[in-house]
């Protein structure tokens, strides 16, 4: 369940626009999903790129299982094979390469991140060859618990909020970050009841270790 923080968040966001009352009414309380800060946390980011969510966490499942992989330096200690073995395409290999060295040369560093605003925070992961806004979005939302981050790029968000709102099209991402500004400061719990929605309104299976939509 939610921490009280997000229950005060989501009663705060309810009262700006009632429909995500209309939300917990039809699909049920907010499952809180959460990640690990830093590295593994970055890398299960690019694991759920581009995939769907069942693919995204077989693969990472397999991740896990793999100590090493969950480290900076082990994971560079594996070879392409190893990894492709896992499930990571070969864009994703190299990307996943480059965010282990940006831990090993400092560049990132997790507590430094956590104490960084979210402009900021973003700028530094988005830097990282593979990673991108979206990512660093994710990031913020699910590892350190930011309360008014949005990832306008993810297209269930976009489709969600089209049924939500009764909107004639799916918004793109300028679009839907225009939209979402009028959910400010509580764009996370608006982003976390949209995936909720989308997984009631598709019948999606929730996924424990990922809860992600499609991007």
């Amino acid at each position: 369940m939610p921490p009280p923080h997000a229950r005060a968040a989501i009663d705060g966001l309810v009262a700006i626009d009632p429909d995500f009352g209309r939300v917990l009414a039809l699909a049920g309380p907010l499952p809180w999903r959460s990640r690990s800060a830093g590295f593994p946390g970055l890398l299960q980011a690019i694991v759920g790129q581009m995939i769907s969510n069942q693919a995204a966490a077989a693969i990472w499942g397999r991740v896990r299982a793999v100590p090493d992989a969950l480290h900076p330096a082990g994971l560079m200690t594996l070879s392409d094979e190893t990894l492709r073995g896992m499930g990571f395409s070969r864009p994703k290999v190299v990307h996943a390469r480059a965010l282990a060295e940006a831990f090993l040369s400092g560049a990132l560093e997790t507590d430094r991140l956590a104490a960084m605003g979210d402009d900021d925070a973003i700028a530094a992961i988005a830097a990282v060859k593979g990673m991108g806004p979206w990512s660093a979005e994710i990031y913020l939302l699910f590892a350190l618990d930011r309360l008014d981050v949005f990832p306008a790029g993810d297209i269930a968000l976009a489709a969600s909020a089209m049924e939500l709102k009764k909107l004639p099209d799916r918004p793109g991402p300028k679009a839907l970050r225009g939209l979402a500004l009028q959910w400010q400061p509580y764009r996370s719990i608006a982003a976390r009841l949209l995936w909720h929605y989308w997984r009631y309104h598709t019948g999606r299976p929730s996924m424990d270790d990922f809860g992600i939509a499609p991007v």
